[in-house]
């Protein structure tokens, strides 16, 4: 039997005697909808064609709550559902167009923010809020530099206009929404008597 590192699915949701893989693939699926369910929060900005959304939220805290490998699933489930026409994405879009346009690299950056943000959990960073905020922005970084970097290659920006239109208008969103992150986990870790602290 492997090692599977201690992570709050293992304590708030391991779904009792059922079946290892059947228990994960339940929490992958169950992560991958809310993402879709955040993905339906969208304020379009007009001069950009990236809305803010909740989604960045749900990726964080997959990635927190499942640990790296059923945290990158869950957001490589949630891409592929969406790929294939499932009206996943912001607001309901869906499709291989969607999904490989203007905002792929943000959709790119959630499967690798999730599984760098639960290899942090996995290694109890999340436990504190000092450290909790640095596992989260760590993630929120990620999702940037690919939603940016796929940007100034779909249309040509350059660094400049790339960060102006594709991180800026985020910042104080995201901000807020890493700080009720980064509270969330060390309290969810209180409550089920595995903190650190």
């Amino acid at each position: 039997m492997s090692y599977q590192p201690e992570v709050l699915s293992t304590r708030i949701i391991p779904l009792g005697n059922m079946d290892a893989r059947v228990a994960t693939a339940v929490r992958v699926a169950a992560f991958a909808l809310l993402t879709a369910a955040c993905a339906q929060i969208r304020i379009e900005l007009g001069f950009t064609p990236v809305p803010i959304t909740g989604q960045t939220f749900a990726v964080l805290l997959t990635g927190a709550v499942l640990g790296s490998r059923e945290g990158a699933a869950s957001q490589l489930l949630y891409v592929a559902l969406g790929a294939i026409g499932l009206p996943f994405y912001a607001g309901g879009e869906g499709g291989w167009e969607y999904a490989t346009g203007a905002t792929g690299g943000y959709l790119v950056g959630f499967i690798l923010a999730a599984y760098v943000t639960g290899y942090l959990a996995e290694q109890r960073h999340d436990r504190r809020l000092a450290t909790s905020v640095g596992t989260f922005l760590t993630g929120n970084l990620i999702i940037y530099a690919l939603g940016t970097a796929w940007l100034m290659y779909t249309f040509s920006w350059d660094l400049v206009v790339g960060v102006e239109k594709g991180m800026a208008p985020f910042i104080i969103g995201d901000t807020i929404k890493i700080l009720l992150a980064a509270g969330a986990t060390p309290v969810a870790w209180k409550l089920v008597n595995r903190s650190d602290d």
